[in-house]
C-alpha cells in the first residue's frame, strides 16, 4: 500500500494558510451567525403552515378542467362558501317516532352553530325506517377538524341507546384528512432527526459530529420553509399538507447526504494537512462540484414537475426546488464554518490525526476494498448478474394499481367518514350529500334532467331553488312543487342564463363506478345539451386522476432527457451518462415493480394515485442520480491520475462508504414519512426508501462500477479521456 511521502507535502501543508487570523475568525463566525438568525426567524413558521396551505383537491385542478369551471360557478347560484356534512343517524330497528323526535332536535341546535352557513336540510328518513340523514352546510374557511368536532358533540348529544351517529360527506373526509397530517409538524420531524441521528452516530462515532450535520440539516429546513411560507401567503406558490411533508423529508435527506460527503473530504484534508483553514479550503474545492451538481439535478427533476396540469404537482416542484437550493448553500457554507470552529474536536473521540505518510484515500482496505477486487476480477459476470436479478423485480410492475383510489380510503386506520359512508350507503343512495352539480342553460333544464334520469347510476335529480340552497326535486313531469296538490312550483335559481342541477348517484361518490357514471354523463350530455357543465367530488376525482395520468406520460420522459444532458455536462462523456441513466431506470423499476407486489399482496391497499409513479419516478431517479455523480466524478477524477480501470476501483473504495450512510440516511428519512397515516405519504414512503437502498447497494455497489470496468475506457467516449493509454 503506497503512502504519501512528507517530501510531497507543499509549503501551505506546514506553514500554514496565507489569510489573515481575523478573516479566519470573522468569516465562519458570521456564516453561523446569519444562519442562526434566519433558523431563529424560520422556526416558529413551522406551527403556522395551516395558515397558507389548503387540502381542497378542486384547488389544484387545472383551470380549463370541467370540474374547476362548475366550482367557479357554484357561488353565483348559493350564499357562502360551504362544504356539505352529512349526518346519518341509524338504529338496528324501525326508529320510533320518540327516537326521531330527539334527532330533530339535535338537528336543529346543530343549525344554529356560527360554523353552520345557509340552511340545513331536514331529517330525511330511509324508507326502511331504520336511518336518517341531514346535510348541513359548514364554513369551508373554518378549520373543518374543529367544526365537525363541534358538529359530533352536538347531534350525539344523549341519543337514544340504539341510535348511533355519524358524519361523513365532503366535511367528514375532509376532517380526517386534517387530523392525519396534524402530526406533521412534530411527529414527522422528530422522527426523521431521530433516525438520522441514530445513523450518524453509528457511522462516525462521535457526540459532537452528528449534532453539527444534524443542525445543518434542521438549520436548512427552517430557512426553506420561511421562504416557501411567504411566497405561499403571496399566492405565488399552493402548498398542501402532502408537499409540507415531502419538502421536511427532502430537506433532511439532501442536506444530510451532501454533509455526509463534505465530512469524508474534511477529515481526508485533516489527515493531509496540519492547519484546518487549509483542510476546509480543500474539502470545500473538492466537495463543490459533486454536491452543486447532484443538487442542481435533483432541482432540475423536481422543475420538470412544472410542466403538470396539476397544481398540486407543478406548485410541489418548486417547493421542494427551494429545498434543496438550501440544503446545498447549508452544507457548503454552515457546515464548514462550524466544523472549522470546532476543528478536529468535531470527530472527538476519535480525532484524525496529521498523517503526511497515511495511505492514500484510493487505497485504502476494508470491505469496499475487497469489493473493488471482486468488481475488478469477473465485472461481466457481476454486472449480467445484477441486472437480471433486478429486470425480474420490474416484473411486478404489471400489478400496480395506479388508476387512483376512493376519497375514503385515503386516510388509513380508523375512519368514521368511512364508517358512515357505509351506513348511508346500507339505507340511502351512496352517493347522498355529495351530488353532481350540473350547471345547465335555463331553457333547456328539462332536456338536461332528462338525460340525467335516463341514466344508470343516477338515483334523483334535484334543482336549486333558493341561494340557501334549498333544492326541489327534479322528474320527467319538472320541477316538484312544495306543499298541496296544485301548490305551484318553485323557480330555480338562475345565474348568467344558467341553472344549477344537483344529480344524485347511486354509488358512493368517490368510487369508480361513480366516476364512470360521470364520464358517461359528460358524454351523454354533450351529446344532446351541448354547454351543460358536469362538477362536483366525483368529477374532481375523475378530472385530477386523468390530469395525473397525462402529467405521468408527458413528465417522465422529460426528466430523463433533462438529467441525461445534466450527466453529459458534468462527465463530458455520452455514453457513460446513457448507461448511468439506464440503470437509474431499471433501479426505479424494481423498485415499483417490488412495491406493486408489496401493496397488494402483503399490505392490502385498494391501488395508488396515478401520481404515486410519477413522484416515486422523480424522486428515485433524481435522488438516485445523486449517487451516480458521487461515485463517478470520483471515478472521473481518480481515472484522469491512474488511468480508467484503476480510476473505477478506487473511486469505488473511496465513495463507498459515503454512499451507503447517504443512502441509509435518506431512506430512513422518507420511512419517516410512513408515520402520518395517509395512504399516498406511506406509499410513497416505501417506493423511495426501497429504491434508495437498491441504489445504495446493488446498482452503485455493483452494477455500475462492474459495467463501467467491463466497458473499460471506452466508457467516457467522445471524450479525450476515452483514448488514453491507460
Amino acid at each position: 500500500m503506497s503512502r504519501r511521502p512528507a517530501s510531497n507535502l507543499t509549503r501551505h501543508d506546514l506553514r500554514g494558510p496565507r489569510v489573515p487570523v481575523w478573516l479566519r475568525i470573522l468569516l465562519p463566525a458570521v456564516l453561523i451567525l446569519v444562519w442562526f438568525a434566519a433558523a431563529a426567524v424560520g422556526g416558529p413558521y413551522f406551527g403556522r403552515v395551516d395558515e397558507v396551505s389548503s387540502n381542497d383537491r378542486t384547488a389544484y385542478l387545472p383551470a380549463t378542467a370541467e370540474a374547476t369551471e362548475v366550482q367557479e360557478r357554484l357561488p353565483g347560484f348559493t350564499e357562502g362558501d360551504a362544504i356539505p356534512a352529512v349526518v346519518v343517524f341509524s338504529s338496528g330497528d324501525e326508529l320510533t317516532q320518540d327516537e326521531l323526535d330527539t334527532i330533530a332536535d339535535r338537528l336543529a341546535e346543530a343549525a344554529e352553530q356560527d360554523v353552520v352557513v345557509g340552511e340545513a336540510s331536514p331529517a330525511i328518513p330511509s324508507e326502511d325506517g331504520r336511518a336518517v340523514q341531514a346535510f348541513i352546510p359548514l364554513d369551508s374557511d373554518a378549520d373543518l377538524g374543529e367544526a365537525t368536532d363541534e358538529l359530533r358533540a352536538i347531534v350525539a348529544q344523549d341519543l337514544p341507546s340504539g341510535v348511533d351517529v355519524h358524519i361523513t360527506g365532503p366535511a367528514g373526509f375532509t376532517s380526517d384528512l386534517v387530523g392525519a397530517f396534524a402530526g406533521i409538524d412534530g411527529l414527522l420531524l422528530a422522527v426523521a432527526l431521530a433516525a438520522v441521528l441514530v445513523i450518524l452516530v453509528l457511522v462516525y462515532r462521535s457526540l459532537l459530529l452528528p449534532i453539527a450535520v444534524l443542525a445543518t440539516s434542521l438549520f436548512a429546513l427552517c430557512v426553506a420553509l420561511l421562504t416557501v411560507w411567504w411566497l405561499a401567503k403571496a399566492d405565488i406558490l399552493l402548498l398542501s399538507g402532502q408537499t409540507q411533508g415531502i419538502l421536511f423529508i427532502l430537506v433532511i435527506g439532501a442536506a444530510t447526504d451532501y454533509a455526509l460527503l463534505y465530512v469524508a473530504r474534511y477529515r481526508d484534508e485533516l489527515v493531509r494537512t496540519p492547519h484546518r483553514w487549509t483542510a476546509t479550503m480543500r474539502a470545500l474545492r473538492g466537495s463543490v462540484e459533486p454536491i452543486v451538481a447532484s443538487g442542481g439535478t435533483v432541482i432540475a427533476g423536481l422543475l420538470c414537475l412544472l410542466l403538470s396540469d396539476l397544481r398540486s404537482n407543478s406548485s410541489l416542484g418548486p417547493v421542494a426546488a427551494i429545498g434543496i437550493v438550501f440544503s446545498i448553500l447549508s452544507a457548503l457554507t454552515l457546515l464548514p464554518a462550524i466544523l472549522y470552529a470546532l476543528g478536529r474536536a468535531a470527530f472527538w473521540p476519535r480525532r484524525p490525526r496529521f498523517d503526511p505518510e497515511a495511505p492514500d484515500a484510493g487505497e485504502g482496505g476494508g470491505v469496499w476494498a475487497k469489493l473493488a477486487r471482486l468488481v475488478s476480477r469477473r465485472p461481466r459476470t457481476i454486472w449480467i448478474a445484477t441486472a437480471a436479478v433486478l429486470a425480474l423485480g420490474c416484473v411486478g410492475v404489471t400489478q400496480l394499481q395506479a388508476s387512483g383510489v376512493p376519497q375514503s380510503e385515503l386516510v388509513l386506520g380508523s375512519s368514521e367518514a368511512r364508517d358512515g359512508q357505509e351506513v348511508l350507503g346500507e339505507h340511502f343512495p351512496a352517493g347522498s350529500g355529495s351530488p353532481a352539480s350540473v350547471v345547465a342553460p335555463e331553457d333547456r333544464l328539462q332536456d338536461a334532467a332528462d338525460v340525467l334520469l335516463a341514466q344508470d347510476g343516477v338515483a334523483e335529480v334535484a334543482v336549486i331553488v333558493d341561494r340557501s340552497g334549498l333544492t326541489a326535486p327534479v322528474t320527467e313531469d319538472g320541477i316538484g312543487a312544495f306543499g298541496p296538490p296544485g301548490t305551484p312550483a318553485p323557480d330555480p335559481v338562475v345565474s348568467d342564463g344558467d341553472v344549477l342541477l344537483q344529480a344524485t348517484l347511486s354509488d358512493a361518490a368517490d368510487s369508480l363506478e361513480a366516476e364512470e357514471t360521470v364520464r358517461e354523463l359528460r358524454t351523454s350530455l354533450a351529446e344532446e345539451v351541448p354547454g351543460v357543465l358536469v362538477g362536483g367530488s366525483t368529477a374532481t376525482d375523475l378530472d385530477t386522476n386523468e390530469a395525473s395520468i397525462r402529467d405521468r406520460n408527458v413528465i417522465v420522459p422529460i426528466v430523463l432527457g433533462v438529467i441525461l444532458v445534466i450527466l453529459m455536462l458534468l462527465l463530458r462523456s455520452v455514453l457513460a451518462p446513457i448507461l448511468l441513466t439506464l440503470t437509474t431506470v431499471l433501479s426505479f423499476g424494481t423498485a415499483m415493480g417490488v412495491a406493486a407486489l408489496v401493496f397488494n399482496n402483503v399490505l392490502g391497499f385498494p391501488g395508488a394515485d396515478p401520481a404515486v409513479p410519477l413522484y416515486g419516478f422523480v424522486f428515485l431517479v433524481a435522488l438516485g442520480i445523486d449517487y451516480n455523480i458521487f461515485l463517478m466524478s470520483r471515478v472521473r477524477e481518480e481515472s484522469l491520475a491512474h488511468g480508467t480501470r484503476e480510476g473505477i476501483l478506487r473511486g469505488l473504495r473511496v465513495t463507498g462508504g459515503i454512499i451507503t450512510s447517504a443512502g441509509l440516511v435518506l431512506a430512513a428519512t422518507f420511512t419517516a414519512l410512513s408515520v402520518i397515516p395517509v395512504l399516498f405519504l406511506v406509499q410513497i414512503a416505501f417506493i423511495v426508501a426501497f429504491g434508495v437502498l437498491l441504489d445504495t447497494f446493488i446498482v452503485r455497489s455493483l452494477l455500475v462500477p462492474a459495467l463501467a470496468t467491463d466497458v473499460g475506457r471506452a466508457i467516457w467516449w467522445p471524450s479525450k479521456l476515452s483514448r488514453a493509454e491507460r
